[in-house]
């Protein structure tokens, strides 16, 4: 319970097709993000609210900002554990495990399914990178 609020996760979608049924964002912002393969970094933050931080465009410029924030907040001495989540892409996973290694080569790295509750929000492709740090 102490160190509930430093479980960092910073999540993308692959497209906004989900988050328009859901309420998330509108019809017009969906098109426009679609039409410039718009990957939104997201996380929800300490009061619970989902948040739209960055709109890297591209999955591999979303995979690289995921890296960044976890860079940025990562906090090994909690645990070396990184989780891995993806909506029915583990190619997209195994890509990020690879990049993760290349950068943080004594983490511990899994890979796991995100949930039909969870994914039925995010939609296929949806990618989460989850860890101990301090930029929740």
């Amino acid at each position: 319970m102490e160190h509930r609020l430093e479980v960092c996760h910073w999540f993308t979608v692959d497209t906004f097709t989900h988050l328009k049924h859901g309420g998330r964002v509108s019809g017009a912002a969906a098109a426009m993000g679609t039409a410039l393969q718009i990957k939104p970094l997201l996380h929800v933050d300490s009061e619970g609210k989902l948040q739209a931080v960055e709109k890297p465009r591209g999955r591999k410029k979303a995979v690289t900002t995921q890296i960044a924030r976890m860079e940025q907040g990562w906090k090994p001495e909690l645990g070396k554990s990184i989780l891995i989540g993806h909506a029915d892409d583990p190619e997209a996973a195994d890509m990020l495990k690879e990049r993760l290694l290349e950068q943080f080569p004594d983490s511990e790295i899994c890979i796991a399914y995100i949930g039909p509750i969870i994914g039925a929000h995010t939609g296929p492709g949806a990618l989460a990178l989850i860890y101990w740090g301090n930029n929740r």
